[in-house]
């Protein structure tokens, strides 16, 4: 079997790491997280959601060293492992930011076009 290129590799694990984020809950976790290490019931009361749901969540984050778990007493705290990860959620808001200008601008258009008819 031919080994993957070194290229390919780096490519394929950029890939996963983009898979791991590809969660609406997960990505509110990791805003969630970015903030401070939390239980797993400080993120169910953060998030409105049980205890399992969170728990998977944090195991795919986990899986990819995004998060790290910490035993604290009887429970566990989690947080990012990478505090740039804070640069990166704020940088891909500002492209989402942009992305919704240019919607908003293409339906104002839309609007003045059909009151033109």
């Amino acid at each position: 079997m031919k080994q993957p290129a070194p290229g390919e590799q780096l490519q394929a694990f950029k890939a996963e790491f983009f898979k791991a984020l590809a969660h609406p809950i997960r990505i509110r976790i990791l805003e969630i997280l970015v903030g401070g290490g939390r239980s797993v019931h400080e993120l169910q009361e953060a998030l409105g959601l049980d205890q399992p749901t969170v728990s998977q969540q944090l195991a795919v984050l986990r899986a990819k060293n995004i998060v790290e778990a910490r035993k604290e007493g009887t429970g566990v705290r989690y947080a990012v492992r990478d505090a740039s990860l804070r640069e990166f959620l704020d940088a891909a808001r500002r492209i989402f930011d942009n992305q919704l200008i240019g919607t908003q601008t293409m339906l104002r258009e839309l609007r003045r076009e059909a009151r033109r008819r």
